[in-house]
């Protein structure tokens, strides 16, 4: 697993790998773009790698699909490798996340943002506060009547800069503002567990993913979905 270190150049190392977030062709789940057909709920995931699933065997191995097959809820996943509130905005067709969750028209909502805009901090810290809450006030103005659940961002290693925490602490204002539903302690739920990381030491694997499906089940079951 990679380790933070204290020496800036670690750190930056680490994060260009890290926002690429490119693996491997054989471990490069595809983003579910297509709205399935179904009668269950449709639940759509607005996240960045450790939600579209990179570092897993199998895209049905990552933890929205085991969530979403348990539920009976219909996946629609779009999300995208390195992207964050402000990070790769533009690196997928259309340059719009957001508007294609939107357009989904899902019952329930599941962001799970912000891991990656800590590599931006430094640069970019004004306007992540901004757009985390533009885009959490866009969902939910564009969808009433539908659930909106905010996870706490992830994070990958034990040691955390302070941007870890203050952009979670960002993100949960901006659910409170909404109205949303908060799941904290997610950046916490691979700590302590380098087995349960791929072999590029960045991304989940099987291990992980699974251990992150029954943590994210269990926050779900307490806020009674």
């Amino acid at each position: 697993m990679t380790r933070l270190t204290s020496g800036l150049a670690a750190l930056v190392a680490s994060v260009a790998v890290l926002t690429g977030c490119a693996a491997p062709a054989a471990e490069q789940p595809a983003a579910s773009q297509s709205v399935p057909a179904g009668d269950g709920p449709l639940v759509a995931f607005y996240g960045d790698s450790y939600t579209l699933g990179t570092g897993a065997s199998d895209p049905s191995l990552r933890w929205s699909t085991i969530i979403s097959e348990e539920r009976g809820w219909r996946e629609y996943n779009p999300s995208v490798n390195g992207l964050g509130f402000v990070n790769h905005r533009t690196s997928f067709e259309g340059g719009d996340l957001p508007g294609l969750v939107v357009a989904a028209d899902p019952d329930i909502v599941v962001v799970t943002m912000g891991l990656n805009d800590s590599f931006s901090y430094d640069a970019r810290a004004d306007e992540i506060h901004d757009q985390i809450g533009a885009d959490l006030d866009r969902i939910a103005g564009a969808l009433p009547d539908a659930r909106l659940v905010v996870v706490e961002p992830f994070w990958y290693t034990d040691e955390r800069p302070e941007s870890v925490d203050v952009i979670a602490g960002w993100v949960h204002d901006a659910a409170l503002d909404v109205g949303a539903d908060w799941v904290p302690g997610a950046s916490r739920w691979l700590e302590g567990h380098p087995e349960w990381m791929a072999a590029d030491g960045l991304h989940p694997n099987d291990d992980g993913y699974a251990e992150m499906a029954r943590r994210m089940d269990a926050e779900l079951t307490t806020l009674g979905l």
